[in-house]
């Protein structure tokens, strides 16, 4: 029995550090509400943490950092609950000392990321959206022929394809560049989770990232960011790839050195870039990709449609569930 079912119990303090991005109003908060005292902040600025987050016994945070620091002033905490998959934003260490149980979500947006994936490659092989403005701009009507482009159109069918991390998203990407007709390497630079009983991907060749950067015709991010994989993409990788090779980062904005690549685009030295992450986010005027040439850069919404929120929000209420009944699920600081 939860502690909002129990009529003795006292119903836990639960707070919700900063719920705007995973639900901006589409969404329904009432199933976590009806486990305890919900209180839910859009945001949360460093300085107004702790005066929020006291006497809470349950915080759940997306982005708002909880160090150490945060971890040892809030007596009553008992649970951390992390709106995303990773949970670097917590001291885990901290967390486990004091008995917290910190949980993820492990899995909620493996398709809305594939699928945004794609949508970059097809604009930087296609220039969807450069034509699209082309036409509103006139040129088409001003054309003597029934078409023209602008660049170069560019078939999937028979590129190759370099997944870095084969984990549940580099597999989904996986399978939908089989179904575009791309051969596909891939290589894992940390060990992936267990694949699904019966997942067997016979079309995907393992080998090492130097053989990957060096044959991919496009390159797509999908590892954990730690001190191994921080610039991972660096001169020297960037110096390995084809010209004609394309880059593709949704997973984080530090896997990639930012001003390498700002580089390596405006040299020439590579055909484009699509990034769905940057390191700091939201970007300073200053960083060196938005004002690079061909490059496309979406604000961090690869893992942002309706359909992945409510998975999300959905796995995050059966994670405090399952804590209530004293079988905790999905926890990353055992």
């Amino acid at each position: 029995m939860t502690p909002a079912e129990s009529g003795s119990a006292p119903r836990a303090r639960i707070v919700v550090l900063d719920g705007h991005t995973l639900n901006p109003g589409d969404l329904d908060w009432g199933p976590l509400a009806a486990l305890g005292d919900l209180t839910v902040h859009d945001r949360t600025p460093p300085a107004a943490l702790l005066a929020r987050a006291a006497g809470a016994q349950v915080l759940l945070t997306n982005k708002t950092i909880l160090s150490r620091e945060a971890i040892e002033a809030l007596p009553d905490l008992r649970y951390i609950g992390v709106l995303a998959t990773g949970y670097n934003i917590v001291d885990i260490d901290a967390a486990r000392i004091r008995r917290i149980v910190v949980t993820n979500v492990p899995d909620y947006a493996s398709r809305s990321v594939s699928q945004m994936v794609f949508g970059h490659i097809l604009n930087l092989t296609l220039h969807v959206a450069h034509h699209a403005e082309a036409v509103r701009a006139g040129r088409w009507s001003a054309c003597p022929d029934f078409c023209f482009w602008e660049r170069p159109l560019i078939e999937l069918a028979g590129l190759t394809l370099g997944i870095v991390g084969l984990g549940r998203i580099g597999r989904a990407v996986a399978e939908i560049a089989i179904a575009f007709g791309m051969r596909i390497l891939a290589c894992d630079v940390a060990p992936p989770p267990r694949p699904p009983a019966g997942v067997e991907m016979p079309r995907v060749e393992m080998t090492d990232l130097e053989t990957l950067f060096r044959e991919s015709d496009v390159v797509t991010l999908h590892c954990p960011l730690t001190p191994e994989t921080r610039h991972l993409v660096d001169r020297r990788r960037l110096a390995s790839m084809k010209p004609t090779a394309f880059l593709i980062n949704t997973g984080r904005g530090p896997l990639v050195d930012e001003q390498a690549l700002a580089e390596a685009l405006a040299e020439g030295r590579l055909a484009g870039a699509g990034l769905d992450v940057l390191s700091v986010e939201p970007p300073p005027p200053d960083n060196p990709l938005l004002a690079a040439p061909r490059v496309a850069i979406t604000p961090h919404i690869a893992w942002a449609t309706r359909a992945a929120r409510a998975r999300l929000l959905r796995t995050v209420v059966e994670n405090l569930e399952a804590f209530f009944a004293g079988r905790p699920k999905n926890v990353v600081n055992l």
